[in-house]
């Protein structure tokens, strides 16, 4: 007997709530609220979503650092106002704290399965696995899975009543106890894919990203994937139907599933979130909007130019005045002999008189500050990762693909201060650093020395596994947007920065 239901999937909506355009690589009308007036829900329909929505914006950056004055969780909230039923957790949803991800938990109405994360504190709201029975009948298994990254990345004191396992093994397991329980399984994966979609290329073995692994060798029907904020409308793995939504709540995916007996098909559509939201919960967490976007446009000091917005393959190759400020509050925070730093996606620029709208705009990530013991080798190597940022094309240099499939990823690109280098790209990838010396011309030599880097980089992520082996000489717990706001009013008007030399040859 034939029984069909319905989807809505959401992934790294990123506390994306109003339909505010906080980020320029978000679409006008975006937001939880406005994707909740979207959802038609009744007895055969499922809302799930697959994590990362705690980091991301300032609405949720400034909730959690003054929460005890809002009654009400704004995410918790927008996702209670779409029907969320089923959710998981995502890698940024960890970046708080303990007590921060326990509050979200028990404030949201949805379930929150995650197979792989143990609680050790016993008071987060966390199941490995639901059958969820609709009102055809149909027996819906559901389970979450967390990329087991989150311990490359996370900062030690936010997992000390979390333990997070591998995920493939848990995804293995509950795979094998949903299957004699339901008609359909469903795994809601924050990961992404390591392969190449349309040729199977393999894009990457470091085991970050899973989904076509869980999809060949489990027997998962519907895999729900996100964490690489790629546009996946549908794609049969094996016999694993998978998809990934965009981030920022622009986009949703709407999936319409049928079972007949002995299988399962599925179609789905990305759909565009619309401009209609409903009264509630927008007019109570309206004060709370008003409230950031007041501390959003706090004037905050003063530089004696503007910053236009740099562009990503000139900021690469002729040096960027927004990294820079960032590299000097790295080194005046940590008294670190050098400093690298990376940029979103997007070009940023940095406006004067200079706010607190314009820093998150220009910092976009929660992250604090490592300081590594370094050796000029370790330096090099990292610097032979930048330069393979680049491609030549008619001998014209050009951005290379591996920054830009299966997603961009402008933000593995670092910039650093301190020193003076030349990358020649004309020579082989891994033999392009031909010049490096200290800022003042003096060579390095065999010592050692201290790299102030983000808490993301400091793990090695993004290609640059030799950090990951370097020993920690400190670790800070202010993230960088506030240390760079305290930088600027206690240099303005701020002058242009001069703290790297480095050159660019084709």
């Amino acid at each position: 007997m034939e029984k069909t239901f319905q989807i809505y999937y959401t992934s790294d909506t990123h506390g994306h709530i109003f339909p505010v355009n906080y980020a320029s690589n978000c679409p006008e009308n975006s937001g939880l609220l406005n994707l909740a007036a979207q959802v038609e829900k009744d007895g055969n329909t499922l809302v799930l979503d697959g994590g990362d929505s705690l980091q991301g914006t300032p609405l949720t950056q400034y909730y959690l650092e003054h929460c005890k004055k809002w009654p009400i969780h704004p995410v918790a909230a927008a996702f209670n106002a779409m029907g969320l039923d089923y959710f998981t957790l995502g890698n940024h949803d960890f970046n708080f704290g303990y007590e921060a991800l326990r509050d979200y938990l028990q404030a949201m109405d949805g379930v929150c399965l995650c197979t792989n994360v143990e609680d050790l504190g016993g008071e987060l709201r966390i199941r490995p696995w639901a059958v969820h029975t609709l009102a055809n009948g149909l027996r819906v298994g559901i389970t979450g899975v967390v990329t087991d990254f989150v311990n490359v990345w996370e900062q030690p004191q936010n997992l000390e009543r979390i333990r997070v396992t591998d995920a493939f093994q848990a995804a293995r397991a509950t795979c094998a106890a949903l299957r004699e329980q339901c008609d359909v399984c469903v795994c809601i994966y924050h990961g992404g894919f390591e392969e190449e979609l349309e040729t199977g290329r393999v894009l990457s073995d470091s085991g970050e990203n899973l989904a076509c692994k869980i999809a060949r060798e489990l027997d998962f029907d519907l895999l729900l994937t996100g964490h690489q904020h790629m546009a996946v409308e549908g794609v049969n793995l094996s016999s694993t139907y998978a998809v990934q939504p965009p981030a920022n709540a622009g986009q949703f995916l709407h999936i319409s599933g049928k079972w007949e007996g002995t299988r399962s098909s599925f179609r789905s559509r990305l759909t565009a979130v619309g401009a209609i939201h409903p009264a509630e919960p927008y007019q109570s967490l309206l004060p709370l909007e008003n409230a950031v976007q007041d501390w959003l446009d706090q004037p905050i000091g003063e530089l004696d130019r503007t910053i236009p917005p740099e562009g990503k393959l000139e900021a690469a190759l002729y040096g960027s005045q927004v990294a820079a400020l960032f590299n000097q509050v790295q080194l005046t925070e940590t008294g670190a002999d050098f400093s690298c730093t990376s940029l979103g996606n997007d070009p940023v620029g940095l406006a004067s008189p200079v706010t607190m709208r314009g820093v998150t705009a220009a910092y976009l990530f929660a992250n604090t500050l490592v300081v590594l013991e370094v050796t000029e080798e370790v330096l090099r190597q990292t610097l032979e990762r930048c330069a393979a940022y680049f491609t030549l094309v008619d001998g014209q240099p050009q951005i290379s693909e591996e920054f830009l499939l299966p997603k961009v990823e402008h933000y593995n690109y670092d910039f650093y201060a301190g020193l003076s280098y030349t990358f020649d790209l004309r020579r082989p990838v891994g033999s392009r650093v031909i010049h490096l010396t200290k800022l003042d011309g003096s060579p390095l030599g065999s010592g050692k020395f201290r790299l102030c880097t983000s808490n993301y980089r400091a793990t090695g992520t993004g290609g640059y596994e030799i950090l990951r082996k370097c020993p920690v000489l400190w670790r800070g717990g202010t993230e960088m947007p506030d240390l760079t706001a305290r930088y600027i009013q206690a240099h303005s008007p701020m002058p242009q920065l001069h703290n790297v030399e480095m050159r660019v040859i084709w």
